[in-house]
């Protein structure tokens, strides 16, 4: 599916329906576009779906990951993948860990390195269509992110999102 998105604030607001419709289980969220698409402000969206502070995320460019405790016991990890060079590096800097049960995985820079990420994963594409226009495609790369994708499609549709079906 796609959507467009006319401002930053707006998505965040659709980012954060994203949050709301997250379960209990975790989820990798793998983002991809080109700089200033608004990758960042997707995260900061979807932490305050998960009940969290979105003024409080920044992009972890230079600290690889960024984990933020979730209501509930869950976490979220934040993970830039701008500057990494391989799976090695993303392995010292302890990747793996964050790969656990109940943990939201954010992934800006996805496309950097697909291998590295949980094979099921809701990759989330945002291509610029002007200063502030954004076209943010979603698709479901396994059983998870489908019912994910699911999820996220009917939240979207409760507020008014005109979304389109490839």
């Amino acid at each position: 599916m796609w959507f467009l998105s006319r401002s930053p604030e707006d998505t965040r607001s659709q980012a954060a329906r994203l949050g709301e419709a997250c379960g209990a289980d975790g989820a990798c969220v793998a983002l991809v576009g080109a700089l200033g698409a608004g990758k960042t402000a997707f995260v900061q969206g979807l932490a305050s779906g998960l009940g969290l502070d979105a003024r409080a995320v920044a992009s972890p460019t230079f600290v690889i990951a960024s984990e933020y405790p979730l209501p509930g016991g869950r976490r979220l990890a934040h993970v830039d993948l701008y500057r990494v060079r391989g799976e090695d590096e993303l392995e010292l800097a302890g990747f793996s860990d964050l790969e656990v049960r109940g943990t939201i995985l954010a992934v800006e820079w996805a496309d950097r390195l697909p291998a590295a990420l949980p094979a099921d994963r809701l990759e989330v594409r945002l291509e610029r269509q002007g200063t502030s226009i954004r076209r943010l495609e979603a698709r479901s790369m396994g059983a998870g992110s489908e019912a994910l994708l699911a999820r996220w499609r009917a939240e979207l549709l409760e507020v008014g999102v005109a979304l389109e079906c490839r």
